[in-house]
């Protein structure tokens, strides 16, 4: 199977997110870190935020953070919800697609095959969260350009990571 860019953008914005849980991370810091484009990243963001899982602040000071149960979506659930087409091959389609039939269609079960494989990697998606993939969250953060701050141990301030 193969995931579309929107899909692979909208799971990178989430683990950027959920790399730098504190404050307000800006599209651009995002766009910058990753090397994608502003514009694609926007239309991404807006469905993260129609779906609930990212929260969104708007104006001067705005910016973007992952709802607190966000860490918890599996990475199937998003898939499924990006993905606008599990259609493997031609027969998943539906017979209203004439230029898609095939003449075995009717005791063919290759159609049964593909099925059973586009299920085993959605079931392998569903075993790993946003929050278990956004780990080992310093050396993510270090990759992404991003400073993490960490409480120091009993000193009440907190130490750049």
């Amino acid at each position: 199977m193969r995931l579309t860019d929107y899909t692979d953008y909208s799971l990178r914005v989430m683990l950027y997110l959920a790399i730098r849980p504190e404050g307000l991370t800006t599209i651009q810091e995002i766009s910058d870190a990753y090397g994608i484009s502003k514009n694609h990243l926007m239309k991404v963001v807006q469905r993260l935020g129609e779906l609930g899982w990212i929260e969104t602040v708007r104006g001067r000071n705005g910016g973007l953070k992952l709802n607190e149960r966000s860490a918890g979506l599996t990475i199937g659930e998003v898939v499924r919800k990006t993905e606008n087409d599990f259609v493997i091959v031609g027969c998943f389609a539906g017979d209203d697609e004439a230029h898609r039939h095939c003449v075995i269609q009717p005791h063919c079960r290759l159609k049964g095959v593909f099925a059973a494989a586009r299920d085993a990697f959605l079931a392998e998606l569903d075993k790993h969260t946003v929050g278990e993939l956004s780990e080992p969250a310093n050396e993510l953060a270090t990759l992404l350009g991003i400073v993490r701050f960490v409480p120091s141990a009993g000193s009440g301030f907190a130490t750049a990571h």
